[in-house]
């Protein structure tokens, strides 16, 4: 029952929709920026080839037929630039081999500031953008000894702008999926523990009154004086598996609530979980609780629903195995928490769902519910503050699942 490969095939499908959308918008958009690049530099050219016929006209002899006839050739100048700089709007700067550089639409004060005007001629260079260079025409009536101005130009912020869209688009974008899906994840996590902890609830108690049940008729079955010595010790071994049964109850019960947590040696609680398990596993599987193991180990726990994590784990284990194989339990300290390694020779994890593992609903059983591991989790991270994972996993050689808990303060 693995819902979350059909999940990961929607999470692929949307993102290669996100990408196309992106993809052409920034193909789209390189388009427009190259043709506003066009018509920019077609615009420069024109202001260049207009400087160059209006300064020819400055420089003849007085001529009847000229505009500027009636002004000095400084105000010609002048009156030049304005009447050009009317339709182009991009920030310029004429260069005409002196010390003096002359700029436009650069902003107030900055047009006649050489030293921000040097600095910006530079950057123009930089960036490859070529100026528009006026040649002599020995046709014209100008002296040969005058000097065209270069033209050096940028391209206007609206072109910025645009240049930038795409990237501020998918800023924008990864914004707004980023804080969408932290939305709608933390709704989805609240009403998902909702109906966690109302399931639990329920179960324990519809398990309470059965539970009951039989406990008085194994104490009923326990009192017959005809029971044989091996049927005396099946009705002991059902009336453990009814005292387990009202365990995983309780259990139940506390999910949704705060648990009581309390100093216990971790030893205990391991050879508890370990007996049990074994006297219901297949005979072929042996266990190895590690000599090395620390009775003086103790960590802050619930018992009943550290347990619980526990044996979770060691069901996955026998599940992994089958009939036959081997289980390891060794535990270590670092200097913040005290670890359990609980390790099986069974058919390991595929790299991919080391993490998808602990997802409600993965199972690899055709009947499974795929809910222990993601309980396991949720005891360890919300109630224990510790931590649950996969240490290490090879294919056919098994699985070894860490589980961590909090040095007490103080230890």
């Amino acid at each position: 029952m693995d819902i979350y490969r059909q999940k990961s095939w929607w999470k692929i499908l949307l993102l290669i929709t996100g990408m196309v959308i992106i993809v052409f918008t920034m193909i789209y958009t390189n388009y427009l920026s190259k043709k506003m690049a066009e018509n920019e530099r077609q615009y420069m050219e024109f202001y260049s080839e207009a400087l160059k016929v209006i300064l020819k006209d400055s420089d003849k002899s007085q001529n009847e037929d000229s505009v500027f006839s009636n002004v000095n050739a400084h105000e010609k100048n002048y009156q030049v630039e304005l009447f050009i700089l009317e339709n182009v709007k991009n920030p310029i700067i004429l260069d005409d081999g002196t010390d003096s550089l002359t700029g436009y639409n650069w902003g107030k004060g900055k047009d006649t500031d050489q030293v921000y005007l040097v600095g910006q001629l530079l950057k123009i260079q930089e960036s490859g953008i070529k100026p528009f260079i006026p040649t002599y025409d020995p046709e014209s009536n100008i002296r040969e000894e005058f000097v065209y101005p270069k033209v050096y130009f940028k391209y206007s912020n609206l072109y910025q702008l645009i240049t930038w869209f795409p990237l501020i688009q998918v800023m924008l974008i990864a914004i707004f999926i980023f804080f969408g899906y932290s939305i709608f994840n933390s709704v989805k996590r609240g009403e998902q523990n909702r109906v966690w902890v109302g399931m639990a609830k329920e179960t324990a108690h519809q398990l309470g009154t059965p539970i009951s049940g039989i406990m008085g008729w194994t104490e009923y079955l326990k009192s017959m004086t005809l029971l044989s010595d091996e049927q005396y010790d099946a009705v002991t071994e059902l009336e453990n598996d009814v005292k387990k049964l009202d365990l995983i109850a309780d259990r139940f019960s506390k999910i949704g609530s705060k648990p009581d947590l309390k100093p216990q040696q971790i030893n205990g609680i391991l050879s508890e979980s370990l007996d049990y398990i074994k006297k219901r596993s297949p005979k072929n599987i042996s266990y190895i609780f590690d000599e090395k193991i620390n009775s003086e180990y103790i960590a802050n726990i619930n018992d009943h629903l550290f347990s619980w994590v526990i044996e979770n784990i060691f069901r996955n284990a026998l599940d992994s195995m089958g009939e036959k194989g081997q289980i390891k339990v060794a535990t270590g300290t670092t200097t913040k928490y005290l670890y359990i390694d609980i390790s099986d020779t069974g058919k390991g994890i595929p790299s991919g769902k080391l993490k998808t593992v602990f997802r409600p609903g993965y199972s690899t059983k055709k009947r499974g519910w795929g809910l222990g591991l993601s309980l396991a989790k949720r005891i360890m991270e919300d109630y224990h503050k510790g931590k649950i994972f996969v240490l290490k996993s090879r294919i056919n050689e098994g699985t070894t699942f860490r589980v961590m808990l909090p040095v007490p303060k103080g230890s």
